[in-house]
């Protein structure tokens, strides 16, 4: 079974800069129930289908496959759940981890988080400096919560 494990965490602004060019990415969801999303992105001029299954602490199933860039735009335009997520994605390699910064933009302008991908969920992480505190097990943050429950309308 695929597996994802990973930490989220978000980034101080006032250390937080653009380290090297980003991708524009789009996604939605075509099901946010708690027991599994189906989620529709665009990279750039790809297209993908996620499916994930619920959170065991920083670990869920994952199966990612590539669909044709007009599918996957058609959906985002036409089926998925409003508002949209955008956001620009950071590549950035620290420590031996690559770090994906994600900063949002439309009705989540404000936001930006970092996410790093472990092969065990015991795994020890050195931080970068630009890490504020970690928000792995805060709902709020997932990107599914994050387009019934957008950051700029947090109080």
């Amino acid at each position: 079974m695929a597996k994802e494990i990973e930490r989220k965490f978000l980034v101080h602004p006032q250390k937080w800069s653009e380290l090297g060019p980003g991708k524009t990415i789009r996604q939605g969801y075509l099901s946010t129930v708690k027991e599994r999303t189906v989620r529709v992105r665009t990279v750039a001029d790809q297209g993908f289908l996620t499916i994930k299954g619920m959170n065991v602490g920083i670990s869920r199933p994952e199966y990612e496959y590539e669909i044709p860039f007009k599918d996957a735009t058609e959906l985002l335009d036409n089926l998925c759940e409003k508002p949209l997520i955008e956001k620009t994605r950071y590549r950035i390699p620290f420590a031996g981890n690559t770090w994906e910064v994600d900063e949002f933009a439309g009705v989540n302008r404000g936001l930006t988080t970092a996410e790093v991908e472990l092969k065990d969920a015991d795994q020890k992480v050195q931080l970068p400096d630009w890490i504020d505190r970690e928000v792995s097990d805060d709902p709020r943050y997932f990107n599914a919560n994050l387009i019934k429950n957008p950051f700029t309308t947090w109080k």
